[in-house]
């Protein structure tokens, strides 16, 4: 069974999730006694707030592992009221993404998205994961992180790209 790019999409969405997870670790202790306030801030006020920016992070990675079992795509409720409940949702995310085990065949199976109001898309399901997921997994993640950044939260570039943080060196180092 082929399957190195399903394992790769796993390993992607993992990683992000741990960056996800190293953000909230940042958020706490910067804010320290006043953290759960932090849930409600948001960049605009048309936009969803922080505790909302992490279950759609979650909802990605979700339903794609639920895809790839064959199961109904099923979000998790936006109104998460608390960083040990966030947490969970990243946790429960990443047990569910390292249940997969599918061939990259998976990927060329026609997938129904389901848009609300009546409105579907049909899509490969490379498309559904390249054209869908990811930039709504990417989307979700900055707009978490720019209000970390906007809160005054001491995060930079290196914290959002910790996936790279193993295959730094030293240029004096061969």
């Amino acid at each position: 069974m082929e399957n190195q790019k399903i394992i790769e999409l796993q390993n992607i969405f993992s990683s992000r999730l741990d960056t996800l997870s190293h953000l909230l670790d940042l958020a706490e202790s910067h804010f320290a006694d006043d953290v759960e306030s932090l849930l409600q801030r948001r960049i605009a006020p048309d936009m969803f707030p922080f505790s909302t920016q992490i279950a759609f992070v979650c909802n990605q990675p979700r339903n794609f592992a639920l895809w790839c079992l064959g199961q109904p795509t099923n979000n998790l409720n936006p109104n998460v009221a608390s960083l040990v409940e966030a947490r969970g949702h990243i946790s429960a995310t990443k047990e569910l993404l390292a249940s997969i085990n599918v061939a990259d065949s998976k990927l060329s199976e026609l997938n129904r998205l389901d848009l609300g109001q009546g409105l579907y898309a049909e899509l490969s399901g490379l498309s559904y994961v390249d054209d869908f997921l990811i930039p709504n997994f990417y989307f979700h993640i900055t707009t978490a992180y720019n209000i970390l950044r906007m809160a005054g939260v001491p995060i930079g570039k290196r914290d959002f790209m910790m996936h790279l943080v193993p295959f730094l060196k030293h240029q004096g180092n061969v």
